[in-house]
């Protein structure tokens, strides 16, 4: 890679626009999609007049994402099933960010996933990332003072659903060990001591995985029953391992050694309050590969 490349302002700041777009968009994919439409857009620049490119480029990927959330939110009205994010493999040093990791953990994203296009955009920018509400109006096309208003609004919003962080990462780990040994074992009991009595479960299987439920299951007891009664039904040796998902410890889920699903957990307390099983093939590309997320 060339000199002039590897300074390329674009290429310094990928990560951060990464994770900007994937925050605004909850899919790996369309980010992904999101910085080769703003790369273009970059390209046909002239860099000499910009005087501050993290922050130009910071608008460019903004607008792309908002272009694409109006999109896919018409496209996920029609999805099969309950529509959860698409999960990212990351380091556990993400987690040293406690800001980031739980900005980034699907509990989260799920929860942005009720706000609108702009107010998405909006509490994004300025709760994740810190940008000055000028920028923010500059990205979305807004006063600085209607920005301000929305990101009261949205933070509000957020605020009364976001979940409550209570353990560290190191409690959250031994949980999820806990948990998959339960369901290596098939231990009924096992999995009834590691959950909360009101834990609510939310698979996201798109239509095209059998036996993934299409509706929330509540209750410990009806939850640990069906994870039994489902790996007992498998044909073939579906393995559960612990792995790191979003910023969080999270499970690993093999059949036959193809990697068929991601589950995501929320902890409080030292059990398991909410599950969040992606099996979607099409949501688990971005698994294999460590992602870098940045802020």
């Amino acid at each position: 890679m060339s000199t002039a490349v590897v300074d390329d302002p674009f290429v310094t700041h990928r990560s951060l626009l990464f994770t900007v777009a994937y925050e605004m968009l909850g899919s790996a994919a369309d980010a992904e999609d999101v910085l080769q439409e703003s790369w273009l857009r970059w390209a046909a620049v002239d860099h000499r007049t910009v005087q501050e490119p993290r922050a130009y480029l910071v608008r460019i990927v903004t607008r792309q994402a908002l272009n694409h959330l109006r999109t896919v939110s018409r496209r996920r009205e029609d999805y099969v099933g309950e529509w959860l994010p698409e999960p990212l493999l990351t380091s556990p040093d993400v987690a040293d960010d406690v800001e980031l990791a739980e900005n980034l953990s699907i509990a989260m994203l799920t929860v942005l996933e009720t706000l609108g296009p702009a107010e998405r955009a909006v509490f994004v920018l300025r709760e994740v990332f810190d940008v000055p509400y000028d920028e923010i109006a500059d990205a979305v096309g807004k006063t600085p003072a209607a920005v301000r208003q929305i990101a009261h609004r949205a933070k509000d919003h957020v605020a009364a659903r976001r979940p409550r962080v209570t353990v560290g990462p190191a409690e959250h780990e031994e949980v999820v060990e806990r948990l998959v040994v339960a369901l290596n074992s098939g231990d009924l009991q096992g999995l009834m001591d590691v959950l909360a009595p009101d834990v609510v479960s939310v698979a996201d299987g798109g239509g095209k995985v059998r036996g993934a439920a299409r509706r929330p299951i509540v209750g410990a007891d009806r939850l640990a029953r069906y994870l039994v009664g489902g790996m007992a039904k498998v044909e073939g040796i579906l393995v559960a391992s612990s792995t790191w998902v979003n910023g969080q410890p999270g499970v690993r889920m093999e059949l036959d050694g193809v990697l068929v699903g991601v589950v995501s957990l929320t902890v409080v307390q030292g059990r398991i309050t909410q599950v969040y099983s992606i099996a979607n093939p099409e949501k688990l590309g971005h698994v294999d590969a460590e992602a870098v997320v940045a802020r």
